[in-house]
């Protein structure tokens, strides 16, 4: 008999033979509508054995044509934000220190800013491609400097102007625009100029964050903060597609799926499907 031990699909290759490490961040602590996102990874990981390992859109499987570990979920306190993050930060940057790339699955997207900190401490030359339908740009969310709200204003603390280029947002405070225009490069609505900006980036290490809310509601419900007038699926991989045949993606995460909010299982499947494709495309 052996133990039973879940993972995601087509992703149990062993550390020593991986180049790309999988892990979950269950944390939705600050989330500032509705919380749920805690569940997407343990989800996910269950629900992936009714997708195929094979993708017809890339003629590759995951299970043969990809060497992922997946690291399982980390145990994160839901009662000090600062040491979630710091745990988080820790694990990417024991992978990160193995010469392997982290893809963090969350959990609301302030998850991403530890992970994004340890790879920029490796990769100093670091940009930043965010896709969103908000811009996370506030300083503050109701007196609260972390929050999923602020999570890429806390990341220009350390990257500073011009490394950060945002795509697809649709929604954020006046100030939060207004900032954007002096310090990062946003695009709204959608990914226009997203291949100028990859052919830019050519020779810089690229951290990709995908917070699935970019997707239009339609397409995707099952998320804390739903904005109308989203992308669709099919725009969405292109612009994915495009960012990681690029071969100078080092890192990248997922967040903001949350099962609870979509019964149906229609969100978390095409999360999954996004995953997939984003892993074989690495």
């Amino acid at each position: 008999m052996k133990k039973n031990i879940e993972t995601f699909l087509g992703c149990d290759k062993e550390w020593s033979a991986a180049n790309i490490v999988i892990f979950g961040a269950p944390f939705d602590s600050t989330a500032s509508y509705r919380p749920g996102s805690r569940f997407a990874p343990k989800t996910m990981r269950g629900e992936s054995y009714g997708l195929e390992t094979y993708s017809p859109y890339q003629d590759k499987d995951l299970a043969e044509d990809a060497a992922v570990f997946d690291g399982g979920d980390l145990e994160l306190t839901f009662g000090d934000t600062q040491q979630a993050l710091d745990d988080i930060y820790d694990y990417a940057k024991n992978i990160l220190s193995a010469e392997k790339k982290p893809f963090l699955i969350g959990g609301e997207h302030l998850v991403s800013l530890p992970a994004i900190k340890a790879t920029y401490e490796k990769y100093p030359a670091l940009r930043l491609i965010h896709f969103d339908a908000h811009t996370d740009l506030r300083d503050d969310y109701l007196g609260a400097k972390l929050s999923h709200a602020t999570v890429i204003r806390r990341v220009h603390d350390f990257l500073g102007d011009g490394r950060i280029f945002q795509f697809g947002i649709r929604s954020g405070e006046r100030e939060e625009f207004a900032w954007a225009k002096q310090h990062t490069n946003l695009r709204k609505f959608d990914f226009i100029g997203l291949e100028d900006t990859v052919a830019a980036l050519n020779k810089y290490p690229v951290y990709l964050t995908v917070d699935l809310d970019v997707l239009d509601p339609a397409a995707f419900c099952g998320t804390g903060t739903p904005e109308a007038g989203g992308v669709t699926f099919k725009e969405l991989m292109t612009a994915i597609m495009c960012v990681m045949r690029t071969g100078n993606v080092v890192a990248c995460d997922m967040t903001e799926l949350a099962p609870p909010l979509d019964v149906s299982g229609a969100s978390t499947a095409t999360a999954l499907k996004i995953l997939r494709e984003m892993l074989l495309a690495w």
